[in-house]
């Protein structure tokens, strides 16, 4: 393995990881699409810094751009609380209109400019180790690494020392004021970290695989656990595990790095989607199945019980009345009557159906909760009442 090998996988794996710890505020704020919004919007920021300096390799391009980033998240939140749009919807106005002004002025005054749209949009890490960081003669590395590295920090220091006020503010705005911090003074500085990360990763690997890493580990790690810091370092490690992965796909296949990543990110986030343990599809299939068996037999406890206390006709307390009354298939009434007996909800006695104290309790404490809680969901009570499910 080269050196240049070594570098571009340490510089995507520090990306990887810089881009995660934003992206898990951003998914859990509901507000993923703004990492895409500055990733595009930072074009005019690039373009004034580029007309004032007449240099890019300043870092004027990187304080304009990430000025414009900011620029974007103000102008999205001063138009969603007008109350006309819903957020979605203003990003989706200012982003395009700032992109616009970025590209109308690179064509009125470098019109003679060739844009890569392959290095703009999916990067080119294959480059990166190629633009070095020079002091005197040292050679210090590629320059990607120290922006991305120093970014890294700040935003590790950030989480740090604001990690109690971003966690409550994410989850309760409400408390976090009562609690006498500003939650938009936190959501301003979290979204200046992430303009200057989307910057800081641009040059290195575009705008496609900087949304990618932001909000695709992030997306993984909240389908596999609800504990913000277990959040926090899994969306990391999915971010430096699609990046070390997708470099040697893209090694193997020999085509772009960045859309390899990417690919991998996709891979990665549909086997969660997938298998997550509680969050994934199968998991809600299979708890979709028991909620359902669950409701048919509260619905046929709950008929037991009412007949039980009336003085109507003994046959509706029949086992062979539950195909014709609940209107279900002979298979499913005797799935539900064999559930009921197995967990000592009922009793049989010549044919007709009784509750026991449990059923009595079961039933009684699954109107209540369901009456409390607004809704009819009793799968808490599964635990308490129910052995066999």
């Amino acid at each position: 393995m080269s050196s240049a090998q070594i570098e571009i996988q340490i510089i995507a794996s520090i990306v990887a990881v810089t881009c995660a710890i934003p992206g898990v505020f951003l998914v859990l704020r509901k507000m993923a699409m703004i990492s895409d919004a500055i990733s595009h919007s930072i074009l005019p920021g690039i373009v004034l810094g580029f007309f004032v300096i007449q240099d890019l390799s300043s870092p004027l391009l990187v304080i304009m751009a990430a000025l414009s980033g900011i620029l974007t998240v103000i102008l999205v939140e001063l138009t969603n609380k007008t109350g006309l749009v819903k957020e979605d919807t203003a990003i989706g106005l200012v982003f395009p209109a700032l992109f616009s002004i970025g590209v109308i002025l690179i064509a009125r005054n470098a019109g003679d400019v060739h844009l890569d749209i392959d290095a703009v949009l999916v990067g080119d890490l294959a480059f990166a180790p190629f633009d070095r960081f020079y002091t005197g003669k040292a050679d210090l590395g590629p320059k990607s690494l120290w922006v991305m590295g120093g970014i890294l920090l700040l935003i590790l220091g950030f989480l740090t020392a604001f990690f109690k006020e971003l966690k409550i503010s994410t989850f309760d705005a409400g408390l976090a004021t009562s609690l006498g911090f500003s939650p938009s003074i936190i959501h301003y500085g979290l979204m200046t970290f992430t303009s200057v990360t989307t910057v800081g990763a641009f040059d290195a690997v575009g705008a496609i695989l900087v949304v990618a890493l932001m909000i695709v580990p992030a997306a993984i790690a909240y389908l596999l656990t609800d504990n913000l810091k277990k959040m926090i370092v899994l969306s990391a490690f999915f971010g430096v595990l699609s990046a070390l992965s997708g470099y040697w796909v893209a090694h193997a296949l020999d085509v772009s790095i960045s859309g390899a990543m990417a690919t991998m990110l996709g891979v990665m986030f549909f086997l969660a989607f997938i298998v997550a343990p509680d969050k994934g599809l199968v998991s809600v299939l299979i708890r979709q199945k028991y909620q359902k068996r669950e409701y048919s037999l509260l619905t046929f406890l709950l008929h037991i019980k009412n007949h039980s206390q009336s003085l109507g006709n003994p046959e509706e307390m029949s086992v062979r009345h539950l195909t014709g009354h609940f209107n279900w298939q002979k298979d499913k009434a005797g799935l539900i009557l064999e559930l009921a007996l197995k967990n000592s909800m009922i009793e049989v006695n010549d044919d007709l159906v009784s509750l026991t104290e449990k059923g009595e309790a079961f039933t009684r404490e699954a109107i209540e909760y369901i009456v409390n809680n607004n809704k009819a969901n009793i799968e808490p009570l599964g635990g308490k009442f129910l052995l066999f499910r």
